[in-house]
């Protein structure tokens, strides 16, 4: 358990590679048998993964993260599932994910339990919460059932599809905005043009990359930004100054949530490929 309060959009400049990394990327979130979480004081993120191997794995109020009996006490939480068939158990209430889908908890539930289905590769739950200040019902978004999007183009290597699973449209939370990016065979960049949202706070956790591939995730300012080299199943904090956008050494798929101080999407201040440096 981890808490991190981010740099902010001077200091950053000044970090060396080490120090950037340390800030912003988030190693080492699937551990078999375990949850994994880390606190950031942008937004009060909370962002983990649990790998349930035999039984169930509890989700609990870190001390060193909330001062809560219970980790939904005044949070949301969306679960991604991005391994193998599981559930997770909500009051007692099962919801069975498969990769691709994605639960949503409101504030108030006490027991949250992770699950793995079957003897085959083991369920990845992936997690991002938030502060909330109202309860809205558990709701279990199916990857087909999604809003989906196709955006970019094949020449410009960013053709993808996007699924948005909790909005304003789909499962309602009080902040929490959460879904799904995958790109087609042969196109690399996400989230094109790259943009700031300064109203909001966003985690990106790439998937779906062989051992050997990596993206490079661009963050900063517009005419002052900086890389950092990102491996499958790792996440980055991009605080709301930040832009975002990257590339990778062969297509993937990315989780991407958000939160701040509205739910809208569209709610960006791009920043255009030409005036970048």
């Amino acid at each position: 358990m981890e808490y991190r309060t981010l740099p902010d959009d001077v200091s950053y400049a000044r970090m060396t590679t080490d120090e950037l990394r340390r800030a912003f990327l988030i190693e080492g979130l699937f551990r078999d048998g375990a949850v994994t979480m880390l606190g950031a004081s942008a937004d009060r993120a909370i962002v983990g993964g649990a790998v349930p191997k035999e039984g169930e794995l509890a989700l609990e109020a870190p001390p060193a993260i909330i001062a809560a009996t219970t980790f939904l006490e005044r949070r949301e939480i969306g679960i991604a599932n991005i391994g193998g068939p599981g559930s997770v158990v909500a009051d007692g209430t099962r919801f069975p994910l498969r990769k691709g889908d994605i639960l949503y908890l409101g504030r108030g539930l006490r027991d949250v339990r992770f699950a793995s289905a079957g003897a085959g590769a083991p369920a990845l739950m992936y997690f991002v919460s938030f502060p909330a200040h109202a309860p809205y019902p558990p709701a279990l978004v199916r990857r087909e059932d999604a809003e989906a999007a196709t955006l970019g183009t094949v020449p410009g290597a960013n053709r993808r599809t996007l699924r948005r699973y909790i909005h304003t449209g789909g499962a309602r939370s009080c902040q929490l905005v959460m879904g799904i990016t995958e790109l087609d065979e042969g196109s690399v960049w996400n989230t094109m043009p790259p943009h700031t949202h300064v109203r909001r706070t966003e985690v990106y956790l790439y998937f779906n990359m062989p051992a050997e591939g990596m993206a490079l995730h661009l963050m900063g300012k517009p005419q002052e930004t900086r890389s950092i080299i990102v491996r499958d199943r790792q996440a980055v904090i991009s605080p709301p100054w930040s832009l975002h956008a990257g590339a990778g050494t062969q297509a993937y798929a990315f989780v991407w949530a958000m939160g701040g101080e509205n739910q809208e999407f569209a709610d960006m201040d791009a920043a255009g490929v030409g005036e970048l440096r």
